[in-house]
């Protein structure tokens, strides 16, 4: 009992001693005595209300408590801080009193009073009611508890040196998937009778990296079995969204046997696909270790054709199992939630996500090898024709956005750039694959750097962090080249890294009608892509206008990424008639005429633009080897 006093009031006072924030530069404690117990409360859907009761065991004088600040998948301080409320305190039988650090918000200082063992907090977490208070996260039908959202942890702690225990009250009858394992060592997928879940004690990292879905309309499907299970979770808005077919369903078991065969090794005891079927809960593709957190249109099945673009988000998610969790740059492999992170190395922790996510969808037949060819044909020419941007900026430059600009919206993304070390990143490792194969007669890829660099943790999830030389000495493992020169060549450099795409035997076209994949995408996303041609992406529906392009056509003419399309050559905005008119402009000297309405104000624009239609496709480049063809291909073995 000697250790357990000495070491809470070790850390409180230590903390307290140092001054306000002090934790965030303080060494960490490896340890916190004792098990944290969180209780919360997700049954009032009515009012989006999840409210929390915490046991925390103390020892009586100073202690600093925090809320997750730095929270890992968003790189950036995101944690919401903004939807705690309610919050108190109390301790052998009284009101402790708490003030919050004036230079870290995310910090609550208070004084345990002599006598107590154990400080009770309450708070709730107010879940947004409206899009624009942020990601809904509750609704009449599906719930996704995030545990940082509804917990506090002794500041100053390794979050593995931290055990919780969790209890969950969701709504009468209600279905829940998550990663974490059940008290009593069932596998059970409802909540039992009163709708309390009790859950087996983690460390604090685990937890975190273990959210909860819960739902009225539930399917669970067996992805793989054995030693390493694998399954896919649906949450829908209402049951028939639930209906997947034999061969719809057969390509996401496929993308775990092509996984396997990549990685090798499977860093995890099991995984669980969340995947939310609606469009009343808000987007998300996020990873962890043994689980994701996904949301996708609620016809993802029932409009199978449709969703195409869709279909690419399970695979990127789950690669991160290996790169991003398992093996994790070790800026962002940091010890405990409000540790500021370093995104130095996402260009390799996204952007190889990004490449082999596409990959594995082609490999696994969620895309086919026309639909994958067709979808890098328009990342290509977004780095070509859209992202001026790359005059001021490099890739390496925007692995700092996540804390810039926090994916908000942005008046000019082609000039400002924002995370494109996801899809530049991507082109970046499609250069590095082709060179591989040059290198070693077409014998070794970048299948095998995966399967060296990830593929070494079979049945574990701790984490193996990872700095830029370690990449490099296993890419010279693979294939003697200098790797840091070739990298940086295309990570530091003020140019899109477009080389990898010929290396592969293909090159950029663009044609004058789109293909399927173009199509189906811009259905999906209600929005008309234009900015090969005239700089402008336009929404379908309603004509707003929702990017232009810096110093394209559009912009020239003194269009701005504000307002709504109105009309087109003196006719009502559809998208035909912007397609006619773009279409038309090849072979006409007048410039095209837009109608825009801007707040009360209507302004006529005049497009000089005579190129056409301009849609990307890739083609064959003859006489070269199609490197591309034998990356998609999917594996036998």
């Amino acid at each position: 009992m000697g250790s357990f006093i000495s070491g809470i009031a070790g850390i409180g006072l230590a903390i307290l001693m140092a001054g306000p924030a002090a934790h965030a530069a303080e060494p960490l404690r490896r340890s916190y005595p004792g098990t944290l117990r969180v209780e919360v409360d997700a049954s009032d859907t009515v009012h989006r209300i999840l409210r929390v009761r915490e046991r925390i065991p103390v020892v009586a004088g100073p202690l600093a408590l925090a809320y997750p600040q730095w929270l890992p998948g968003k790189h950036a301080p995101r944690g919401q801080i903004d939807k705690l409320a309610g919050l108190r305190f109390r301790a052998a039988d009284r009101e402790v009193e708490w003030t919050r650090d004036p230079l870290d918000v995310y910090t609550f200082h208070l004084d345990v009073p002599a006598g107590a063992s154990e400080l009770v907090a309450e708070f709730e977490f107010l879940a947004p009611q409206d899009r624009t208070q942020g990601r809904i996260v509750v609704t009449p039908a599906m719930i996704n508890v995030q545990w940082e959202a509804v917990s506090l942890y002794p500041a100053g702690v390794a979050a593995r040196g931290v055990t919780i225990e969790a209890e969950l009250r969701l709504p009468d009858g209600w279905h829940y998937a998550t990663a974490l394992e059940r008290a009593d060592g069932t596998a059970a997928t409802t909540a039992p009778a009163g709708g309390v879940v009790r859950f087996a004690p983690v460390t604090y990292d685990t937890f975190v990296d273990s959210p909860l879905y819960a739902g009225r309309h539930f399917r669970q499907v067996e992805l793989q079995s054995g030693a390493r299970p694998v399954r896919l979770n649906l949450f829908a808005d209402d049951a028939p969204s639930l209906e997947a077919k034999p061969e719809q369903l057969k390509p996401h078991a496929d993308l775990v046997v092509q996984a396997r065969r990549l990685f090798g090794a499977q860093p995890y005891d099991h995984y669980d696909f969340l995947l939310a079927l609606s469009d009343e809960l808000g987007g998300i593709g996020l990873e962890h270790h043994r689980s994701s957190e996904n949301a996708v249109d609620p016809a993802y099945f029932t409009a199978w054709d449709r969703q195409v673009s869709e279909r690419s988000l399970l695979p990127h998610e789950f690669t991160h199992s290996w790169n991003g969790k398992f093996r994790r740059p070790a800026g962002l492999a940091t010890a405990n939630f409000n540790t500021p992170m370093d995104g130095e190395l996402l260009w390799v922790y996204e952007g190889q996500t990004q490449y082999w996510g596409q990959v594995l969808a082609a490999r696994s037949g969620l895309w086919s090898m026309e639909q994958a060819r067709d979808a890098l044909a328009i990342v290509a020419s977004t780095y070509t024709a859209n992202r001026p941007g790359f005059a001021w900026r490099d890739v390496r430059d925007t692995t700092r956005d996540p804390v810039i600009a926090a994916r908000r919206p942005l008046p000019y993304r082609s000039w400002q750039m924002s995370e494109d070390y996801y899809s530049a990143g991507q082109l970046a490792w499609l250069a590095v694959d082709a060179k591989l194969r040059e290198l070693t007669g077409e014998r070794r890829s970048l299948d095998d750097f995966a399967r060296a660099f990830f593929g070494t943790g079979d049945g574990r999830w701790d984490v193996e962090p990872y700095d830029f030389d370690d990449v490099v000495a296993a890419l010279d493992r693979i294939a003697r080249h200098d790797w840091a020169a070739f990298l940086r060549a295309r990570i530091d450099a003020n140019a899109a890294p477009l080389d990898g795409l010929a290396a592969s035997g293909w090159r950029l076209a663009y044609a004058e009608t789109p293909s399927a994949f173009q199509r189906a995408m811009e259905q999906d996303r209600k929005s008309l892509d234009r900015s090969a041609s005239i700089g402008l992406v336009v929404g379908s529906k309603d004509g707003r206008i929702l990017d232009v392009r810096w110093d394209g056509p559009a912009f020239k003419a003194g269009l701005a990424a504000s307002g709504t399309l109105v009309a087109v050559d003196g006719r009502a905005f559809t998208p035909e008639r912007l397609a006619t008119a773009i279409a038309g402009s090849k072979t006409s000297s007048a410039p095209i005429e837009l109608l825009v309405k801007d707040g009360d104000r209507y302004r006529t624009i005049r497009v000089d633009y005579h190129g056409g239609a301009r849609y990307p496709r890739l083609e064959r480049i003859p006489g070269t080897p199609d490197r591309l063809g034998s990356i998609l291909a999917p594996r036998t073995r």
